[in-house]
């Protein structure tokens, strides 16, 4: 089912109906004859809310006039699409339709006065926008409340656009300064570090600007709101404690937030997130960050090249801990090489201030207690948490994770039937990429009969440190915790040629393969731009391609691509011993 459109307009000569009545016209797929056309009006007109419907297969138009009190539009294209095999396409022209009450007359626009809406969205982020785009192209009429952080969200506002764009300078810097070549001697680099700042906030606001607002700038059917929802009941929000609003169906889509840690005097000396540290605009001395995963990592690494001396702090006994150790070996090594100071099963207990320095208690891995001195900035990267304190989800019973997450499954629907959640704050992965298909996926499945699941079986991921470390799949450990017979291929990148000619050979491809089937059912990269190859993995774990094929296809020669092949052929010989034309 794709897009219909559908204008109210009011008919003033149409007075004292019980009926509120409106006009249709739908593009209907699947009619061959006239008997087509007539058995759709027939089982349309016995629907419960349908005044008359006229549908000419030659056309490939119905035109339908209907009783809102009795049925919705989404209603009557589900009427429709469960008509044998027929199903709605788009709608071809705006067709004039009245609504009436008694001595009242109301259009489409006074509907959107009296805060009645088909959808609301709660957020402004990725999976919002995708939800409104899609909404917009049913015709749906749509509130987008969002509170927080500008429309956006996290990842064009503070998140993936300003921290990319800062490892990529910070890799210019790097690259400046070092070299894989002994014939190549780097001269050094001059850091202008407020215009590296000055320079992202412009990306980030063109970018918010032409990837956000512009796109849905001329919706006709969109109403937009700063301010903070929370739900009167299931159909019913309230914004600011002030207004109300009402919908069919409601996505909330607010996404997360820093977690804070609660560690006695951290509020009080003061900490930077990815939110502020961002907007520095003159370098720091150091940092201190609290925290090894995804976020932290890039951020010690980028800020470390721009000349700002770094230590990471982590709880747990090594960096990116989701991810085996192999993998974080090499990534620890690097950064060590970089200068980064990385304490692993260090905890802090206490923050307090000593003149102009912040001093850190941690408990150390042998059990006894130390001292850090941090004399510039603390930054707290330990995960994030799902924004939902605000919302008022106990006024309608929504069922949450330990961690507060919406639980949803892979349809984006909670346990109350009209609401429906998509990005960062539900229980799936949190990347920009799968909240835009969790965002239309739950307007689709709100409005539709044809119902769509998210699968997250290839899902490919980056982290974008240097050497990048990139996945898909499953790795051999939770393969075998889900009894799947494997083997694994890891093909140290020594032994690929394109590594070789550039003399950087920092990492490995890893491929695990079912044994049963010979199906790729897992990858895991990590190699300089690793990034660039997860994709084409990804879409052999999908598409159930098995090692076999990969390793009889063609690959450019001196690309890193061609590393796939030799990890395929790995699985039945030692490549160490292969020529380049090895196949």
């Amino acid at each position: 089912m794709r897009d219909y459109s559908i204008i109210c307009v009011a008919n003033k000569n149409e007075k004292n109906m019980s009926q509120n009545i409106e006009k249709i016209t739908l593009e209907i797929n699947g009619m061959t004859c006239n008997g087509c056309s007539s058995h759709i009006e027939k089982d349309m007109n016995k629907t419960n809310g349908i005044i008359n419907s006229n549908v000419n297969h030659e056309t490939g138009k119905g035109e339908f006039t209907f009783d809102t009190n009795k049925m919705g539009k989404e209603e009557l294209i589900n009427a429709v699409n469960s008509i044998g095999n027929y199903s709605v396409v788009n709608g071809i022209e705006k067709e004039d339709s009245f609504s009436t009450t008694s001595d009242t007359t109301i259009s489409k626009e006074s509907n959107k006065n009296k805060n009645q809406f088909d959808l609301i969205v709660i957020g402004g982020g990725s999976a919002a926008f995708s939800a409104a785009i899609k909404a917009e192209g049913l015709g749906l009429t749509t509130l987008m409340v969002n509170g927080g952080l500008d429309f956006g969200g996290t990842c064009v506002n503070v998140g993936c656009v300003p921290s990319k764009n800062l490892i990529r300078a910070a890799e210019t810097a790097y690259h400046a300064t070092h070299s894989n070549f002994k014939g190549i001697k780097p001269r050094g680099v001059d850091i202008d570090f407020k215009q590296i700042i000055k320079d992202k906030k412009e990306l980030v606001s063109a970018l918010q600007q032409q990837k956000y607002m512009d796109v849905v700038s001329d919706f006709e059917n969109l109403t937009m709101l700063k301010g903070w929802a929370e739900f009167v009941d299931n159909k019913t929000i309230v914004v600011d404690g002030k207004d109300k609003y009402s919908a069919t169906n409601i996505v909330i889509a607010t996404g997360a937030t820093t977690n804070i840690p609660n560690i006695e005097g951290l509020n009080k000396v003061g900490y930077l997130t990815n939110v502020s540290l961002f907007d520095l605009e003159e370098k720091p001395k150091s940092l201190t960050i609290m925290g090894a995963g995804y976020i932290g990592l890039e951020i010690a690494q980028a800020y470390s090249r721009l000349g700002v001396k770094v230590r990471i702090i982590e709880f747990t006994d090594r960096p990116l801990r989701s991810q085996t150790s192999d993998i974080t070996d090499v990534l620890v090594e690097q950064m060590k090489s970089e200068g980064i100071e990385i304490l692993p099963n260090f905890r802090a207990f206490k923050f307090e201030k000593r003149g102009k320095d912040t001093i850190i208690h941690c408990n150390c891995p042998d059990g006894s207690t130390t001292q850090i001195i941090e004399k510039g900035h603390i930054v707290v990267a330990t995960g994030t948490k799902p924004n939902t304190s605000k919302l008022g989800l106990e006024n309608i019973g929504i069922n949450l994770t330990k961690s507060g997450q919406i639980i949803v499954n892979k349809k984006m629907e909670t346990n109350v039937s009209n609401i429906y959640a998509a990005g960062d704050v539900t229980n799936t992965p949190p990347f920009v990429y799968t909240a835009a298909t969790e965002g239309n996926t739950a307007v689709n499945n709100a409005f539709s009969l044809s119902k769509k699941s998210v699968d997250y079986t290839s899902l490919p991921w980056v982290v974008f440190t240097d050497p990048q470390i990139a996945g898909a799949g499953m790795d051999e450990i939770e393969a075998e915790a889900k009894g799947i017979p494997f083997e694994v291929s890891k093909l140290d990148l020594k032994h690929v040629p394109r590594a070789l000619a550039a003399q950087d050979i920092r990492g490995f491809i890893k491929l695990i393969r079912n044994t049963e089937t010979d199906k790729l059912i897992g990858a895991r990269v990590i190699a300089p731009e690793g990034g660039e190859l997860i994709q084409q993995l990804s879409m052999a774990i999908k598409f159930g391609i098995t090692v076999k094929d990969l390793a009889e296809s063609f690959y450019p020669y001196l690309t890193l691509g061609e590393g796939i092949k030799l990890a395929a052929i790995t699985f039945g010989k030692d490549v160490s011993k292969l020529s380049c034309c090895a196949s």
